[in-house]
């Protein structure tokens, strides 16, 4: 996972609208959405109760 978001990081980089902005936003914005999907992924493998 962390090397698919490197991997979009730099294609970002490369072409797109992270070009445009400072490297310093890159990379927070980069730490948001990598945590994003590591919450994401912890809730998904979490057993899901249904009280149903």
């Amino acid at each position: 996972m962390a090397f698919l978001v490197a991997a979009l990081l730099v294609l970002g980089l490369l072409s797109g609208t992270v070009a445009h902005i400072p490297p310093a936003v890159s990379l927070v914005a980069a730490a948001l959405v990598s945590a994003w999907l590591l919450v994401f992924a912890l809730r998904e493998r979490r057993p899901h109760r249904r009280d149903h």
